[in-house]
């Protein structure tokens, strides 16, 4: 059974970061627990200590995380950009560095829509009882990338 390791252990053995000169950045982590449906239930009743999985539960942690970066942005004067279907993203992005004074720092924050796998909410139900009950399945849905 392997160890559960974290983004630090992953990033201290295996990433060097070096940047020459860099106009935007990308940050993706991948967990590969969360990656199938058992590994998302684990993730609310063993991690999180929940009753039961319920992608309900998943509102509160996103919604909290999203005022973050929006807390974020606001104290320190970083605008937030939104680009519009079919809006051509370097163009837009290559604005806010030319109005930028100054000598390093983030000039914007960006997000964008994007319909990536993800887990759902659907009803199940027992095979010997017949009753319903909450399950979480792999879906596709409309979400806010940042």
């Amino acid at each position: 059974m392997p160890v559960a390791r974290s983004v630090s252990d992953v990033l201290d053995d295996h990433v060097t970061l070096e940047v020459e000169c860099i106009d935007r950045m990308y940050l993706n982590v991948y967990q590969p627990r969360l990656q199938h449906v058992n590994g998302v239930v684990w993730f609310f009743r063993g991690h999180r200590g929940e009753a039961f999985a319920s992608s309900a539960l998943m509102d509160p942690i996103s919604k909290s995380f999203l005022a973050s970066i929006h807390r974020f942005c606001r104290d320190r004067g970083i605008p937030e950009v939104e680009f519009a279907r079919g809006q051509r993203k370097d163009d837009l992005a290559h604005e806010y560095p030319a109005e930028f004074t100054a000598q390093e720092g983030c000039c914007s924050w960006a997000g964008r829509r994007r319909r990536p796998g993800g887990f759902a909410p659907r009803s199940a139900a027992n095979p010997n009882t017949g009753a319903s009950y909450p399950w979480i399945v792999n879906s596709t849905g409309v979400v806010n990338q940042f």
